[in-house]
């Protein structure tokens, strides 16, 4: 009987493990510039923080396997004291498939360069929502949550609002923290500033895009190019009317990071008219990517 006794609460730790795993989390960590013979600790780093992206439950609903989010965590490090401490910088990347075909679009694509940590090799990631332990642990939280968001909210229209609470927490619980990229004042470009975007009603007009172009937009195109685009075309105005001027406007910069060349792609064969009405919104909402959108001038 106490085999059978441990085999079930094996079972139930197996099963609770394989339910955690809400993130498809693939993490590199690079020391280019680190001069040391001691690369376990990177190596230990990189262990650390890819269990502990997929062994946390992120997600409010049950997630099947194949339904996890795929996302990319590659930190950059530049320097180490040869202690705890470490300067770096994140690379996030989120992924979502998009209906009847192969083809994953980027939902999110962010450089955070305000990264500094301490971590310990072996060390095991604590994390809690009600307090700040560690920067390590509240910067992975809080992407993690602001990806379950942009996922949720590209399936369902403005649907990823709960977990933008969750990343707004983080950032709450990070202000007494000396470190920087929680506070406004740290920079226009951080994760503070993030969040704020993404629960700011200003852009909520965005947020709703999101999803008109990926559900009306992207998921159809396999079956139907013609109706997607339009689709897509018909909700073009709205990046035409954000406002870029405002300090702290990261969301516009996200989103246009993670879609320039895709937005490029779409209307690279299109009709004159709309191909050309599309250029115009491209270059007035997003002047930085401007060469970019010039190659639907050529086509």
């Amino acid at each position: 009987m106490k085999t059978v006794g441990l085999y079930i609460i094996l079972l139930c730790m197996t099963l609770g493990a394989v339910q955690a795993q809400d993130l498809n989390a693939r993490v590199s960590v690079l020391a280019p510039k680190i001069q040391t013979t001691n690369k376990r600790i990177f190596q230990s780093l990189e262990t650390a923080m890819k269990d502990f992206l997929n062994g946390h439950k992120w997600l409010a609903e049950p997630v099947q396997p194949q339904e996890r989010i795929d996302c990319n965590f590659v930190l950059n490090i530049t320097s180490w004291d040869g202690g705890a401490n470490f300067t770096g910088e994140l690379q996030v990347q989120s992924l979502r498939p998009v209906y009847g075909s192969n083809y994953n679009t980027t939902l999110l694509s962010v450089n955070d360069k305000d990264f500094e940590f301490s971590y310990t090799e072996g060390q095991t990631i604590d994390y809690s929502d009600q307090s700040f332990t560690s920067n390590l642990a509240s910067v992975m939280a809080f992407y993690a949550y602001v990806i379950a968001g942009m996922d949720n909210d590209s399936f369902s229209r403005m649907g990823g609002t709960y977990y933008y609470n969750l990343a707004q927490a983080v950032v709450t619980n990070a202000q007494t923290s000396p470190y920087k990229g929680w506070k406004a004042f740290d920079s226009n470009t951080n994760r503070y500033w993030l969040i704020e975007n993404l629960n700011n009603k200003l852009y909520a007009p965005l947020r709703s895009f999101i999803y008109d172009y990926h559900r009306n937009g992207l998921d159809l195109m396999a079956d139907n190019p013609a109706k997607a685009r339009k689709a897509i075309s018909e909700q073009l105005p709205v990046l035409a009317r954000l406002d870029r001027q405002r300090i702290g406007a990261m969301l516009p910069l996200v989103f246009f990071t993670a879609k320039a060349d895709e937005l490029v792609s779409i209307y690279a064969h299109t009709e004159p008219q709309p191909r050309i009405a599309a250029l115009n919104i491209f270059t007035q909402a997003d002047p930085a990517n401007g060469i970019k959108y010039q190659e639907l001038q050529k086509q």
